[in-house]
């Protein structure tokens, strides 16, 4: 067993999965990783379990009854890792948008002494490839928009390539985390920012899928918008 675990949500990952998973546990650092699918119709979950008999001891599967959203699966998979007491908890897309080499980045920030460190598109510029110019700038934008309302100063307040100290998520009472997309990464932030833990940013390339589809939707950049008015307010009145 690692003290490292990489939780990967899926849902229609069929083409991404094989080659994510192997990605991971082939590098030097080693890392155990959770699929968390939401019962994909394309057939993920059945591809995940034909790897376990590869890999048994490092590869995990949970499977949920349907599409209930990304913030869910994170947390069904938080909740996962520390029953079972990893020392270091990741959050990693499918798709290779997030590059599973940086995972080794990630890690070595927090056993340096950061309780957090974030895949960031943004601490030394903008580091997206294959973006279309409009989605760069409405991200961009949208972290400008997080550090005002919030005060973090983080630059990429909705980055979801993360590692956490167990502590961190300790420390938050997951129960209480609704949101999905955006919102969901922008929360988890601010919780970890309200609690006085050191966060870090690592800068990493951010590179759209090349396979699969997107899931982002109106709905969850809306989410976001009106979250952050929330988050801030329950700071405000102690309820956070």
């Amino acid at each position: 067993m690692s003290d490292g675990i990489v939780i990967i949500p899926t849902y229609n990952e069929i083409d991404n999965i094989e080659p994510i998973i192997r990605a991971v546990l082939s590098l030097d650092t080693a890392f155990d990783v959770l699929i968390v699918d939401d019962n994909s119709p394309d057939g993920t979950a059945q591809k995940v379990r034909e790897l376990q008999q590869e890999y048994p001891a490092n590869l995990f599967l949970e499977v949920r009854a349907g599409k209930s959203g990304l913030g869910t699966a994170y947390v069904h998979g938080f909740k996962w890792a520390i029953s079972r007491k990893y020392d270091y908890i990741f959050e990693m897309d499918a798709d290779f948008s997030h590059n599973p080499n940086d995972l080794v980045r990630l890690y070595d920030a927090c056993k340096k002494g950061a309780d957090m460190a974030i895949g960031s598109r943004y601490v030394t510029g903008v580091n997206v490839v294959n973006w279309p110019l409009s989605r760069v700038l409405m991200s961009y934008y949208a972290s400008a928009y997080v550090r005002t309302i919030t005060g973090m100063t983080i630059r990429d307040a909705t980055a979801g390539f993360i590692c956490y100290k167990r502590k961190v998520l300790e420390s938050v009472n997951l129960d209480r985390i609704k949101f999905v997309g955006y919102a969901f990464q922008i929360e988890m932030k601010y919780r970890a920012y309200a609690n006085g833990f050191n966060i870090v940013e690592v800068p990493i390339i951010f590179t759209d899928r090349t396979m699969g589809e997107s899931k982002m939707s109106g709905a969850i950049f809306k989410e976001a918008i009106f979250g952050v008015i929330s988050l801030r307010m329950k700071k405000m009145l102690n309820r956070l």
